[in-house]
């Protein structure tokens, strides 16, 4: 029955689109009311280097490095170029192709298993990605287009009706593995369970995906991006001592069980469980949802954005299991949807304490001075200090921000005298940092005095700082417990 003959009736009922609708609300309220309306830490990693990009010239790897594919960089540049130092276009931009893969897991499942299987899969998806547990104010990632890549590939594939489709299917995903490489166990999983039904349409398949990253790699040649540098950076130097999935074994013990039994995602086990019951075998779904939990693993690092990638496969085996169950046990949809909502529901706190305060403004008390014992300063107070930094040095001043400064860095819009602007701690990156800091040495120089910087920065990255400092520089003031030095 269509939402008009409901409306005639008396009895208007919810469609796709109107959830969909309801959802992107939610997604804008939860990534753009986030306390200090600043870029977060990846954010402000990824507009430093598309402003140097878009703004100065100064290509990806060339103007700054993170474990990124330049796609991220372009899009972060486009916001700078756009409408300068700003959170709220990538996160906006990033709610809308969210929510166009939410449309396209509501199609996968009414393909398979009718119009009600798609509304649960839209409940059971776009629910959990609002989740703090899945990085629910962080849209603007590179997991969010990944994943709206993968997920309309696996459409076209399931949907295919000539060969077209499945080099198409491909194509799709190849873009996806531009974004993020992690798009691959969503590519196996394709390729895994096309292989047996056609190899000719298997080939076809790979042909999209050998396209879609040659037009990728083609363009960032042409844009004069180093194709050995995206390979450097965006994969083999992430692994290994001082790299971001170097943690002992007891960390991730501990971060899998917060992440895999202390999280609303425990919420999808007894679906998921009643699916593979169901079934009986794996199939695409279960199979998807598989290699990506291997995947996971095989990083190690289990972060709420990873978990994220998860939540495709889990809400489509959800919504399948569920309505089987309504189908064969006569159970009240309407009812259950309901209690889907009830239970899935994020929690809302934050952007309601925050749009409280833009209702009720308050007089910003956060003091600007340093005090022991030297809390890290918030997001809020980042950025005014990266504001202060602009307004009190050159545009051609060269500013470098020790530790996990990111956001000072981006908020500043000084450029850094070295590519690594935030700490990276391989044999490579500190080899390239005591260069790039001997020939191009900054006008000022932040340090941090927060417990974080001594805890989590090498002690020979940070005597390297202060044997810099103590020969050329001087204490100009502490703000926001960063002790400022300037060039003699």
């Amino acid at each position: 029955m269509t939402p008009k003959e409901t409306i005639r009736r008396g009895r208007w009922e919810p469609g796709p689109l109107h959830l969909i609708a309801l959802l992107t609300i939610l997604q804008v309220l939860v990534s753009l009311l986030t306390d200090g309306f600043a870029l977060s830490f990846d954010e402000a990693i990824w507009h430093y280097i598309g402003r140097n990009w878009f703004r100065h010239g100064l290509i990806p790897y060339a103007g700054g490095v993170d474990n990124k594919a330049p796609l991220i960089f372009a899009i972060f540049g486009l916001s700078d170029k756009l409408f300068g130092v700003n959170y709220w276009f990538p996160r906006l931009l990033g709610t809308l192709c969210q929510s166009v893969g939410i449309y396209y897991i509501y199609k996968i499942a009414k393909n398979i298993a009718g119009e009600q299987a798609g509304m649960l899969a839209v409940s059971f998806y776009g629910l959990s990605l609002l989740w703090h547990g899945t990085g629910g104010r962080y849209v603007s990632f590179t997991e969010t287009y990944g994943m709206l890549f993968i997920i309309i590939a696996v459409y076209r594939y399931l949907t295919a009706e000539d060969k077209n489709d499945f080099f198409i299917s491909g194509l799709l995903a190849g873009i996806g593995f531009g974004f993020r490489i992690s798009v691959i166990w969503g590519i196996l999983a394709i390729g895994i369970s096309l292989l047996p039904k056609s190899r000719i349409n298997a080939l076809l398949f790979c042909a999209g995906i050998a396209s879609g990253i040659l037009v990728l790699a083609a363009i960032a040649f042409f844009a004069g991006i180093d194709l050995h540098h995206v390979f450097t950076y965006g994969l083999a130097d992430n692994f290994g001592s001082g790299s971001a999935t170097d943690r002992s074994m007891i960390w991730k013990m501990v971060n899998f069980s917060d992440k895999f039994f202390y999280s609303e995602i425990i919420l999808f086990y007894p679906f998921v469980l009643g699916y593979f019951f169901i079934k009986k075998r794996i199939d695409l779904f279960g199979l998807w949802l598989i290699l990506v939990f291997i995947g996971i693993s095989m990083v190690g690092i289990f972060g709420t954005l990873h978990i994220r990638e998860l939540l495709p496969a889990m809400s489509l085996m959800s919504a399948f299991c569920a309505a089987h169950l309504i189908a064969k046990y006569k159970l009240p949809a309407k009812q259950l949807m309901i209690i889907i909502w009830l239970v899935f529901f994020p929690k809302l706190l934050e952007p309601l304490v925050v749009f409280k305060e833009l209702l009720l403004p308050q007089a910003d008390n956060s003091p600007s001075g340093c005090r022991q014992p030297y809390p890290k300063p918030d997001e809020g107070s980042r950025k005014r200090l990266g504001w202060w930094i602009r307004d009190h040095t050159c545009e051609q001043d060269k500013v470098f921000v020790a530790g996990f400064g990111a956001q000072v860095q981006a908020y500043s819009e000084r450029i850094s005298p070295t590519i690594y602007f935030n700490v990276t701690q391989t044999r490579i990156a500190k080899a390239k940092f005591y260069s790039d800091m001997h020939l191009n040495k900054p006008a000022m120089i932040l340090i941090p005095l927060f417990a974080e910087y001594k805890d989590l920065v090498a002690q020979d990255m940070r005597q390297f700082t202060d044997e810099l400092i103590a020969k050329d520089y001087y204490l100009d003031r502490c703000m926001y417990n960063y002790n400022i030095y300037r060039i003699r």
